[in-house]
């Protein structure tokens, strides 16, 4: 008799019986199961649903159902909240939600301390930090980019010292969901958001105070001792790299310092993917093009 005609003592008996019956539950073969996927009527349906309920349930719901769950965060004011949230849920260890942080090597002094502050006020929580590749200081990128790359190539900028990071920290971190401290309130493109979306690449990114407004956020940090940015109380609303960023005035949108007097409202890592994978191809058709021509001019010379 042949030895494949019964599973043999290594054989998993419930991926055997589920295979027969046509389920498979989280106790068989990984093998078997999807990764996390909504089709567009459950992704309609849970906003639906999610539209309704306090941040705080929004975001047990999502330890609960999401993993590879991490929280992306500059510390700004809903990042913090949401932070402090997750403290006070009494989470278990392994569900424990992680923190990354893309340190462009261009934050504000106050920024990199309150990073000191929140290491020491949430002890259990895991802070990953990512760097533009390849460089440590903001003279090593001056260096490598070029000085100013900020006005010389804003979308370079974007690429190298946040996009490329973020993207870094998700294949390495193996990220399938993020919490970002995206609201509805602050304005422009981010005036019709879900509680849930799904980006290009299949990133779930979840945002759970999308429904509060600023004075909600600022109230939640003053009654509950939140460490925040000292930039807060000199008229920032909204914190990103001291090049970008000014106070707002009285009046003005939340984040109206950011890129000031620009049509820009984002800073790109949560713009399309496809937006910077066209650009990467035109600056390397761009250099193709460069070292053709170059090939060409000694061509000419040399005849």
């Amino acid at each position: 008799m042949s030895s494949r005609s019964s599973p043999g003592p290594d054989v998993d008996i419930i991926s055997v019986r589920e295979i027969e019956s046509g389920y498979v539950s989280g106790s068989g073969s990984e093998s078997n199961l999807p990764d996390i996927y909504f089709t567009k009527p459950h992704l309609a349906f849970l906003n639906r649903q999610l539209q309704f309920l306090e941040p705080q349930e929004i975001l047990r719901w999502c330890i609960t159902s999401l993993p590879g769950l991490y929280q992306t965060t500059a510390f700004g004011l809903t990042g913090l909240v949401t932070l402090d949230m997750l403290s006070k849920m009494k989470i278990p260890r392994p569900q424990l939600v992680d923190l990354v942080f893309l340190d462009t090597l261009h934050h504000f002094p106050e920024t990199l301390a309150l990073v000191d502050r929140i290491r020491s006020h949430y002890p259990l929580v895991s802070l990953h930090i990512y760097k533009p590749d390849g460089v440590d200081t903001a003279d090593e990128f001056a260096r490598k980019h070029g000085q100013n790359l900020w006005e010389t190539n804003d979308e370079l900028y974007d690429w190298v010292a946040k996009v490329e990071p973020a993207q870094r920290a998700y294949r390495e971190l193996q990220v399938a969901a993020v919490l970002t401290g995206r609201r509805r309130s602050q304005g422009g493109k981010r005036g019709d958001l879900d509680v849930i979306e799904v980006d290009e690449a299949g990133l779930i990114k979840v945002n759970p105070l999308a429904n509060w407004s600023f004075s909600q956020v600022q109230n939640y940090i003053k009654q509950n001792d939140v460490p925040y940015n000292e930039l807060l109380d000199r008229g920032y609303k909204s914190i990103g790299d001291w090049h970008s960023t000014q106070p707002t005035k009285a009046g003005e949108d939340e984040r109206a310092g950011r890129w000031k007097g620009q049509p820009k409202t984002e800073c790109g890592i949560h713009n399309p993917r496809s937006k910077f994978a066209q650009y990467l191809q035109e600056q390397e058709a761009k250099k193709q093009e460069e070292v053709l021509r170059r090939a060409l001019d000694g061509l000419e010379v040399s005849s």
